[in-house]
């Protein structure tokens, strides 16, 4: 079997610009990264989760032979929405690993957590350095921090149609020193994962532990 493309979706308020770490760290591999439309533009501008969801479905499609999709944390609904066809594995790093019919705003229980801020159409994360960052040192926080963007209101709300995970092998990475979703949350969702594995980082892994990320995704891709 050849090896396999990579796709890594980000998570919300993020771009491609997350992964630049782990990219650095899988060059054996050809890797493609998307930014998605619910986290990209003014308030005006932003998409929703089908618009995410069909991001994904066209990276996919733009890809010969294998694929395996690594996803970050809101990045879970697009992917598990859209990954079909050639996808042989899917990745949920500290991801929201839903069944269809939920939405991410369900899933966190139904009231916004309190850094979110939430304004009529988008969300903005308001304490990302000690939300997303923690285990990064302060200037790396910082700079990450100033790079987010918005978020789609309505893409938290959007329950998902469908679960790739049903029929596509997954690993879950729990990532047990998140601070945006509980580590208690991660292990309720990866029992439905098929393979699951334990990081000592904080919510941003394939920042702050690289190398660690990219054993994984290795193992995932072979």
């Amino acid at each position: 079997m050849p090896r396999p493309t990579l796709l890594l979706v980000h998570g919300a308020w993020h771009g491609s610009w997350f992964w630049e770490p782990l990219v650095d760290e899988l060059g054996e591999f050809d890797v493609r990264t998307v930014d998605l439309p619910s986290c990209t533009g003014g308030p005006d501008e932003l998409g929703g989760l089908e618009d995410d969801a069909q991001t994904v479905r066209e990276a996919i499609a733009a890809i010969d032979g294998p694929v395996v999709v690594v996803a970050h944390s809101y990045g879970g609904l697009p992917v598990s929405e859209a990954a079909s066809g050639r996808v042989t594995h899917l990745v949920y790093l500290c991801a929201f690993m839903l069944e269809a019919g939920e939405s991410l705003l369900a899933a966190a229980g139904g009231t916004p957590p309190p850094w979110w801020e939430v304004h009529e159409r988008h969300i903005v994360a308001t304490t990302p350095e000690a939300v997303f960052y923690n285990d990064l040192d302060p200037a790396t926080a910082a700079s990450a921090a100033g790079r987010l963007g918005l978020l789609s209101r309505a893409a938290t709300e959007t329950p998902l149609t469908r679960a790739a995970w049903h029929d596509t092998p997954s690993t879950y990475v729990v990532c047990d020193r998140d601070a945006a979703i509980p580590s208690s949350a991660q292990e309720a969702m990866a029992q439905r994962a098929g393979t699951v594995v334990h990081l000592d980082a904080g919510h941003s892994a394939a920042m702050s532990r690289p190398q660690e990320v990219a054993s994984v995704v290795r193992g995932a891709a072979s």
